[in-house]
């Protein structure tokens, strides 16, 4: 346990300020790891990734990689990916099928469950080897939960439940589900895994921050909008029109709005507001695509569906999901400054094949490593982290930005204008709270 008193801890949040340890000092982090990524429910993986039995992939659970594996018996398993004799990592493929692991240092071989069921010359083990014994199996997540085919796991025995902790974002994950006509979506088209040199919250600050991307992506804005419209473009213009997007003007992104959660989630408004991505596109894909969708629900509730426009919406501490553009983000720690991000997209099954090329363009225009956008964010993030590790600029970051027009919402949390802080602020009042075990105290919110 770490042995950072709690209220060393608390000083480190101020009302619109942090210190600038909470991203650049090891201590914190490796109590980060402790108290927010192994207490916390961690998204691992889609089920549609684990259709069968015997089916795995490797993920992680901050900074512990895992196997999640379906076993015989159909339920899943996320088991430490470290052999239960020498700690040899067993699995270094992504994905694939299995009927069990084997070690390639002694070959040990343990069940899609984790138990351990040969070892090689177990009679020079002797007695001191009891095959039974649990500290012979492969380490096991002690809670593995699914929200509508989302996999989460915890380090931790006991806690809220799944559901619970997701709380107000149940419904980005409900509204990406009911996007499908079929009412089931499905992890395809590969992703992206990039790294940066940078703490992971720089990445979940960054994503609901209105302000930085006429600035940021300014390169980018303006190749957006020297490119010419095509009636021939193979995206739809898609790609010019993410890049333009972010030049939006302030009253533009003021009128998006701001919700956050003291659980630390949050989300803004949608800002495509034109072209092939644009809630009220009327190109043939998008009319088609509709078309499936009423068939489906019927035009009331398809409407309804396709009514909820949010952007960036946060699962702390570490998930970012775009339901109407089927994408997810995932940021992984590796240490206080270096971070993964690991970014996929859906198919949504019974919608028109053109729908899910347009998910893999968003993709790539956004989240590959040679995107021009995601570019510009990482040698951002590159330039605060090593701002920060400077003791001699000062130790206080500002995010302070809006705090006055943060207003409780009737449904829950709170609201504020585009150009707020308030998703930052919001999440560093979980992350206070999971730092001091939750024992918040009044006016503790930063």
């Amino acid at each position: 346990m770490s042995a950072i008193p709690e209220d060393e801890l608390r000083s480190l949040v101020r009302r619109g300020r942090v210190h600038r340890r909470v991203y650049a000092d090891p201590g914190i982090f490796a109590l980060e790891m402790e108290r927010i990524f192994a207490r916390s429910w961690l998204y691992v993986a889609h089920e549609s990734q684990l259709r069968k039995p015997g089916a795995f992939l490797r993920s992680r659970l901050g900074t512990e990689e895992v196997i999640v594996a379906r076993g015989s018996d159909g339920a899943v398993h996320v088991l430490a990916n470290r052999c239960a004799h020498r700690g040899a990592r067993l699995c270094v493929v992504e994905r694939g099928t299995a009927e069990r692991f084997a070690c390639p240092y002694h070959a040990w071989s343990f069940r899609l469950d984790g138990t351990l069921e040969a070892v090689p010359h177990p009679s020079s083990y002797g007695k001191s080897l009891d095959i039974d014994d649990a500290a012979n199996h492969l380490a096991r997540a002690p809670r593995v939960a699914s929200y509508r085919g989302f996999l989460f796991a915890s380090l931790v025995p006991d806690g809220p439940p799944l559901d619970e902790h997701l709380g107000p974002l149940c419904a980005a994950i409900d509204n990406l589900i009911d996007r499908a006509p079929d009412g089931e979506v499905e992890i395809a088209g590969g992703g992206f895994r990039v790294a940066y040199r940078g703490n992971w919250k720089f990445h979940q600050e960054n994503a609901n921050d209105t302000i930085h991307p006429g600035i940021v992506h300014e390169s980018s804005v303006e190749a957006g909008r020297q490119a010419a419209l095509r009636d021939d473009a193979p995206d739809g213009n898609q790609t010019k029109l993410q890049l333009q997007s972010n030049g939006f003007t302030r009253r533009e992104w003021d009128s998006l709005g701001l919700v956050g959660f003291d659980s630390g989630h949050a989300f803004m408004g949608g800002f495509y507001a034109d072209g092939v991505l644009s809630p009220g596109a009327d190109d043939p894909v998008s009319t088609a695509y509709r078309q499936c969708l009423v068939a489906a629900h019927g035009e009331t509730r398809a409407a309804e569906i396709l009514a909820v426009d949010t952007f960036n919406n946060l699962i702390f501490p570490n998930v970012s999901l775009n339901a109407q553009y089927q994408q997810i983000r995932v940021v992984h720690p590796i240490a206080p400054d270096r971070s993964v991000v690991h970014a996929q997209c859906f198919r949504l099954k019974g919608a028109p094949e053109p729908m899910f090329e347009r998910a893999v363009h968003f993709l790539s225009t956004l989240n590959s490593p040679a995107s021009m956008i995601f570019a510009d964010d990482v040698e951002i993030f590159d330039r605060c982290s090593a701002g920060l590790a400077d003791a001699h600029g000062g130790d206080w970051v500002n995010v302070a930005r809006g705090i006055d027009s943060d207003a409780v919402r009737a449904e829950g949390g709170r609201a504020s204008s585009g150009a707020s802080e308030l998703p930052m602020r919001a999440q560093f009042t979980a992350w206070l709270a999971y730092m001091t075990a939750g024992s918040m105290t009044a006016g503790s919110n930063p």
